[in-house]
């Protein structure tokens, strides 16, 4: 199973995602981080660059509707919704069911 663990927008906390990734690591899953304030579009290209099963977004600056959306949006755009997208970071409670 290959992931890409991804921090979009400007937040620049990333201690959470590279917990993520290392956990998914040790269950035996390949991890490509790619880094602090990438774009939906940066992150898409890089899943269907790298053939990703899935992408898992760390979200803290509260853009998660947004974000989220826009990376769903465009995996659909490119034909490949088949990636499955999960995600954390501080997301109130009332938004999860919509996620």
């Amino acid at each position: 199973i290959r992931v890409v663990v991804a921090k979009p927008g400007l937040d620049g906390h990333d201690r959470g995602a590279k917990v993520i990734a290392r956990a998914l690591r040790d269950a035996g899953m390949e991890v490509i981080y790619t880094g602090l304030h990438q774009t939906p579009e940066q992150i898409v290209d890089t899943a269907i660059q790298e053939d990703a099963d899935a992408i898992g977004l760390s979200i803290l600056s509260g853009a998660h509707n947004t974000l989220f959306a826009k990376v769903i949006e465009l995996l659909k755009e490119r034909e490949a919704e088949d990636i499955k997208v999960f995600g954390g970071g501080i997301i109130p409670e009332d938004d999860i069911a919509p996620l």
